[in-house]
């Protein structure tokens, strides 16, 4: 019997809080940049484009927590979406290059991000498929060979851009949810170990890469070229200490820290709000996933469970690699902060995300009730052991 609840308040707070905050700090990181480019004419340009698609996302994430996400389930909805993003990804290579990248469908002052969809259209399409084929999981041609060539087909389009951290994040989305599906082992670690050697191979044919895998092993060795974000970002987080310099006081944005308000965002919050600050942030993440996690095992059916999963892992696994890039514990790789970087396309989205978890959320299935050690769920009218 489906049950239905209230929205999940806590998690709505937590998304539109980091939102809100990520616009504070975004104000604070682009100031003084924002008043170089305008002359002295204004130091609101990013805030005020910022807290324009903050808000435009938290009623967008309202909005879609109160449709039922069962709507998505549906072959139109899917292979529509997913059409939709791959011909705007290849859009992109009719633009001009920025800072070597193509990454942007840029129209007067408007831009798009297509790598931002692309991070719901995979979970939506997994989703679907392997809700679809859930007696053959494990299945090469029903499951596993579709999947895949789906994700070549994105994780390609955005790798070519190029943008390999993004292309980590549909990766890792990709073997979660294959994992949740109920996937052998087997198949999960060949296609892990598949994944980690092209990694490696995408790394070590450019030369570009083998530069910041070696700015990565000793980024003080390479603090005048590759190395130069990394050892600004360390020197902000250093500075701030336990407390922090305190709101808009940092040094490190003022033209040291490349890109402040966007990819290294965590390290002005690390100068101003100190450990407490950035541990707080990890704290509210951590939350996040805990909610997110919760809506989508408690989830009404096997494809409410499957893109839960998807959209929290891609919004985790995002979140865990722009941290550790800022605090050296991976090579750099130009990746947002989920909720806090600036970016429209970026927070939009992302709000988008988390809407459907919070729709999700909404409409639970029956308690599960204990036979034996097996805890039984019941989806969709069927029977089931979890974890099988």
């Amino acid at each position: 019997m489906i049950q239905r609840f209230q929205t999940d308040w806590f998690l709505f707070i937590i998304a539109a809080g980091l939102a809100l905050f990520g616009s504070m700090m975004v104000y604070s990181a682009s100031a003084m940049i924002a008043q170089r480019e305008t002359q002295g004419a204004s130091q609101f340009t990013y805030f005020n484009k910022q807290i324009t698609f903050t808000v435009a996302g938290i009623a967008a994430m309202w909005v879609v927590s109160r449709f039922d996400y069962r709507i998505i389930e549906r072959a139109a909805f899917v292979y529509g979406l997913l059409l939709l993003t791959v011909v705007l990804l290849c859009l992109v290579y009719a633009f001009p290059e920025i800072n070597g990248a193509r990454r942007w469908i840029r129209a007067g002052g408007f831009s798009l991000q297509p790598s931002e969809l692309a991070k719901i259209s995979l979970p939506v399409f997994l989703a679907y498929r392997l809700s679809d084929v859930e007696a053959k999981v494990g299945d090469l041609k029903s499951s596993v060979l579709p999947c895949l060539a789906v994700l070549a087909i994105l994780g390609g389009l955005v790798f070519f851009e190029p943008d390999l951290g993004t292309t980590l994040v549909l990766c890792a989305v990709f073997a979660v949810m294959y994992f949740a599906a109920g996937a052998p082992i087997l198949h999960i670690a060949s296609l892990a170990g598949l994944m980690a050697i092209a990694g490696f191979a995408a790394v070590i044919v450019t030369p570009w890469r083998v530069e910041r895998f070696m700015a990565f092993l000793d980024p003080f060795a390479h603090s005048d070229d590759a190395g130069y974000q990394v050892v600004q970002s360390l020197y902000a987080l250093g500075s701030g200490g336990v407390f922090g310099e305190g709101f808009a006081k940092g040094q490190q944005k003022l033209f040291y820290l490349p890109y402040p308000y966007s990819d290294f965002i965590f390290s002005v919050i690390g100068e101003e709000w100190g450990l407490i600050g950035t541990l707080g942030v990890v704290f509210v993440f951590g939350l996040f996933l805990w909610r997110g996690t919760r809506a989508s095992v408690g989830a009404a059916d096997r494809f409410g469970m499957l893109l839960g999963i998807g959209l929290v892992t891609g919004i985790i696994v995002q979140a865990l690699f722009n941290i550790s890039v800022v605090t050296s514990l991976l090579p750099a790789k130009g990746i947002p902060l989920p909720f806090v970087s600036y970016g429209g396309s970026s927070v939009v989205v992302t709000m988008i995300a988390a809407g459907i978890i919070l729709s999700i959320s909404r409409v639970s299935d029956e308690r599960p009730v204990r036979a034996g050690d097996d805890r039984v769920f019941r989806r969709k009218g069927r029977v089931g052991a979890a974890g099988k």
